[in-house]
């Protein structure tokens, strides 16, 4: 199995509309037959981008306590397990909680992409990414691309 690879988008701040345009993109992708997965998303009370979360299926969240609060991280295992070929994950610069998985965000995304999940991921500093499957790599050449979006 191969590693994924990323394709990189950038806003300039947050609330331009990256989450929105990730799952706009999903939206597109489930109706072309894409499996296609939220790991985490972060709507943040935004009515559109909370809209556009309904007919995605979203692969449920760890729980994790910490200083007498529940908090939810992305449950690295449930993606994994359920290897879709694409998971959406937000926020890519966050901290996750203490006694999660891995510190930060990117890493759990790291480890989808080594597992050669498509992983779309958009971080508070204003950048999303796309891994593409292992089955974009050239067979000719073995170099990964990223698979078309249209």
């Amino acid at each position: 199995m191969g590693r994924g690879t990323l394709r990189i988008y950038l806003g300039a701040a947050p609330g331009v509309g990256k989450t929105y345009a990730m799952l706009s993109e999903a939206h597109r992708r489930v109706e072309r037959g894409t499996d296609c997965v939220v790991a985490l998303v972060e709507h943040h009370d935004r009515p559109r981008t909370e809209v556009l979360l309904h007919g995605l299926e979203q692969v449920r969240r760890s729980e994790i306590s910490y200083r007498s609060a529940v908090f939810t991280e992305m449950d690295v295992d449930a993606v994994l397990e359920r290897a879709p070929t694409v998971a959406l994950v937000d926020e890519l610069a966050h901290t996750n909680v203490p006694g999660s998985r891995n510190a930060k965000r990117w890493q759990d995304v790291e480890e989808l992409l080594k597992a050669a999940s498509t992983s779309y991921r958009r971080s508070t500093s204003s950048t999303w990414s796309r891994s593409a499957t292992s089955s974009s790599r050239s067979p000719a050449s073995g170099s990964a691309r990223p698979s078309p979006t249209r």
